[in-house]
């Protein structure tokens, strides 16, 4: 109770210096160096490229024998080690608000930050979970594709939670992204789906799917009210830390799971089994984890750098990316009905980049005070 306290204690500070000046979230400064900018285009590479690859391998892992639901939803997190060898990169002097007075600010107690890592921990590791199964369940890009849902649940906790600016061209990027993933999940006819699924699994993958992407939007609203309402530090290594402890939190909670469902007792002889050997099947998990840990760097590096919104757009670019990958690599069916909820997706992404456009062409005529934000 005193760590939920201090928290909302931190809120309602938060909210106090907001009123007592113009509040805008993550406008657009008048200035943006090219440490800045090379930092974001790094963090969209982390992004989108680990993003992929963990897609990818995480269905060539179940497609070669893995069938193990906490071994694929354990190497989710468990590369979180790799930040200690990226330790120099987050102690360069980096911030993404230079001029802001959080250096004056009272720091959270460490009750209040052991709460947030483990909230955030845990919601992660469930999150984690209902993607794992709708991986098991579904070809690549269907999964892919559904997961664009969590831009449109975004927007919503963007809005409640951290004050998101919306307009009409984000909420078109929105509903065409959620008719996309509509269309997908009508559309659970034999051919669409993985050889031995059934439809009532078919069906059970599309909804663990939908609620691991609500879940996932709803991690990222709260990981940017984190950074802006109560841990509000300034450099890059506030990104290392939020990172670390709430992967190590995520990763102890599906060591306990692998154990408490036994589990565990079947990885030797899934390694045994598995079909393209021994080394082939260390090799995948390994990669598996280090292809998320850089996803999960690039992401809380966008959402501490611009906006959680701006963040989940942005993963939107893996899902041209990835159904045209599976396609090549697991003979994946890409049918009329997928070739259409892709270009709906496209279609929306590019409405959030022209409203992105729109804002960056108006801030040119406006005070920096008053510009939009990403």
């Amino acid at each position: 109770m005193e760590e939920v306290q201090e928290l909302q204690l931190h809120v309602k500070d938060g909210e106090e210096e907001a009123s007592s000046s113009p509040r805008v979230l993550h406008s657009v400064p008048p200035k943006r160096g090219w440490k800045w900018w090379g930092l974001v285009a790094l963090n969209i590479i982390f992004l989108v490229s680990g993003q992929s690859v963990g897609n990818l391998l995480g269905r060539f892992y179940y497609d070669k024998g893995g069938n193990s639901i906490w071994m694929a939803t354990l190497v989710q997190s468990a590369g979180f080690p790799i930040l200690l060898l990226l330790l120099p990169l987050y102690l360069f002097p980096f911030s993404s608000t230079p001029s802001s007075p959080a250096s004056n600010l009272k720091s959270p107690s460490i009750s209040t930050l052991a709460f947030i890592y483990i909230f955030l921990g845990l919601l992660a590791a469930g999150d984690n979970t209902m993607y794992s199964y709708g991986l098991l369940y579904l070809p690549v890009s269907t999964y892919s594709l559904i997961c664009a849902t969590q831009l449109g649940f975004n927007v919503v906790f963007s809005y409640f939670l951290n004050s998101q600016k919306l307009t009409p061209l984000i909420l078109n990027s929105v509903v065409l992204l959620t008719f996309s993933a509509t269309l997908l999940a009508g559309h659970s006819d034999d051919s669409s789906g993985l050889p031995g699924v059934s439809p009532r699994k078919h069906a059970l993958g599309i909804v663990f799917t939908l609620a691991a992407s609500a879940a996932y939007a709803l991690l990222l609203s709260l990981a940017q009210l984190s950074f802006q309402k109560i841990i509000r530090a300034e450099g890059f290594g506030v990104v290392f830390r939020f990172q670390f402890f709430s992967s190590f939190v995520t990763t102890s909670a599906c060591v306990v799971g692998l154990f408490a469902s036994g589990e565990w007792r079947e990885l030797k002889g899934e390694m045994e089994g598995f079909k393209k050997g021994k080394v082939s099947y260390v090799m995948t998990l390994v990669w598996t984890a280090l292809g998320w840990q850089l996803c999960s760097i690039g992401t809380f590096g966008l959402i501490f750098q611009v906006s959680s919104l701006f963040t989940n757009v942005i993963g939107t670019l893996a899902l041209p990316v990835v159904p045209v990958l599976a396609v090549v690599f697991f003979n994946d069916k890409m049918d009329a009905v997928k070739v259409m909820a892709l270009l709906m997706a496209l279609w929306g992404f590019a409405s959030y980049i022209y409203q992105n456009y729109l804002d960056q062409f108006r801030s040119k005529k406006r005070p920096p005070d008053h510009r939009s934000s990403l």
